[in-house]
């Protein structure tokens, strides 16, 4: 046991330094490592076959981010967002309340949005009114990539992490608003945003100069953006259905959030090839679904199976479970912030993946190996790896994209540009967070 234990390790520690040093390629350092976990579990290392690492792969949620993904494309090309984001400045009075409006703003649509997708939707309204303005759109891209990251954690799918969190704990879209009884994740991440606003205000407090914008952008089609409500709606309405005793009804009903994502996905490629007699839009979205994110989540869902059969998860939670103890609010502690640290550096969707059967190891120990139930940890886990991103330029997908756009505009992005906006905003949306979530669920 031991042997094969040190093995998976050894294997998956390369793997994650291969990730982080190689971020080109992802999604095929996964996929070969995954490859190589399969092959030992064959010649008898683990307790894994092929069909056991394909079972291992929640296709619910490579259909969901992939269908959500499609439809976030339609919407985008559609300008609703940069509509939304024109009617909101044109209300506001001044440069500091523009850029905390058009923060927030961004952070709304990233509940239901990818957060890359939302920086690339909000980014060119904060561009505008920058060079309109004549003043540095540094700090005005920054906090709309942090404010992005930050409501990613909000609903089920606002973020890939999300989806995870989800999908491994059986959670549907109703559970992150309102679950067993208790408020869900969303409040503590809509007090983490409230406290993020005041910060920004804050920051740019000095940034006082009236401004005028007018309502320019025009919509071009309506239907995309009845598409992404009708996905919050079926969704919704999937999670009341009741689940079959077996069989294939089971199967379908272990997809049903994926397959809405895909369908509603379908119906809007198809429509938009009719209207433009042209299949340009579905080579559109082809073009911008995030196909190494799926690659990378479908090879991580096999390491991760590869290394709990190894018995690696087991050892990682006894690790933990030694420094907190039987203490469920010094483990939690631990578990956000050790969350936040990490996610400074390293990208969240592996680690999130990794750590869900971790926590779930570690609730099942606490209480004399009675367990409790492991919510706490999971909304502490999902809280402290969202936010963490923004710690630095290099924490998350948003960040480095907003700062990629600045570069092409001719910007040069400071680390201390990031780091003035990024770590208080981080320690309010944090804190925050953290006491709401053990008020609320703690043990």
């Amino acid at each position: 046991m031991i042997p094969s234990m040190l093995v998976a390790l050894i294997i998956f520690i390369a793997t994650y330094v291969l990730l982080l040093a190689f971020q080109k390629y992802r999604p095929w350092i996964a996929l070969a490592s995954a490859a190589v976990f399969v092959a030992l579990g064959c010649f008898g290392v683990f307790e894994l076959d092929i069909l056991g690492a394909l079972r291992a792969v929640d296709y619910n949620v490579l259909m969901m981010i992939g269908g959500t993904m499609g439809i976030v494309t339609l919407f985008i090309e559609s300008k609703m967002p940069v509509r939304l984001a024109e009617l909101l400045i044109s209300k506001v009075p001044n440069v500091k309340w523009t850029i905390a409006v058009l923060a927030l703003f961004a952070g709304i649509i990233s509940a239901f949005v990818d957060n890359v997708a939302t920086v690339l939707m909000v980014a060119p309204v904060g561009l505008a009114i920058s060079k309109k303005l004549n003043i540095s759109p540094v700090p005005v891209l920054i906090a709309i990539a942090v404010s992005s990251n930050l409501q990613g954690a909000a609903t089920l799918v606002g973020d890939t992490t999300s989806i995870l969190l989800g999908g491994f704990a059986g959670m549907n879209f109703l559970n992150f608003f309102w679950m067993l009884g208790k408020p869900g994740i969303f409040w503590g991440v809509e007090l983490g945003a409230i406290a993020s606003v005041i910060v920004l205000l804050m920051l740019f407090r000095k940034e006082t100069r009236r401004i005028s914008a007018a309502v320019e952008t025009e919509v071009k089609d309506y239907f995309p953006s009845l598409l992404m409500i009708g996905t919050v709606v079926l969704l919704i309405l999937a999670s009341f259905i009741p689940e079959p005793e077996g069989g294939a009804l089971l199967k379908l009903y272990n997809l049903r959030s994926g397959l809405i994502c895909v369908a509603l996905c379908i119906i809007g490629v198809i429509r938009a090839c009719v209207r433009a007699k042209s299949s340009s839009p579905f080579v559109q979205v082809l073009k911008e679904t995030d196909r190494d994110t799926l690659l990378l989540l479908f090879g991580l869902f096999i390491i991760i199976e590869g290394i709990t059969a190894a018995g690696v998860i087991d050892a990682v939670a006894g690790l933990f479970y030694n420094v907190a103890g039987e203490n469920p609010f010094l483990l939690y502690t631990l578990i956000v912030f050790a969350s936040v640290v990490l996610s400074a550096f390293i990208d969240n969707i592996p680690y999130v993946a990794t750590m869900l059967p971790v926590v779930q190891s570690l609730a099942a120990m606490m209480n004399g190996g009675a367990g409790v139930e492991p919510y706490v940890f999971y909304f502490g886990l999902l809280t402290g790896a969202t936010l963490g991103g923004n710690l630095t330029p290099i924490g998350a997908s948003a960040n480095i994209t907003a700062i990629g756009i600045l570069r092409k505009n001719g910007e040069t992005v400071k680390v201390s540009d990031f780091l003035r906006i990024g770590i208080p905003f981080t320690l309010s949306a944090v804190l925050t967070g953290y006491a709401y979530i053990w008020l609320v669920w703690g043990i």
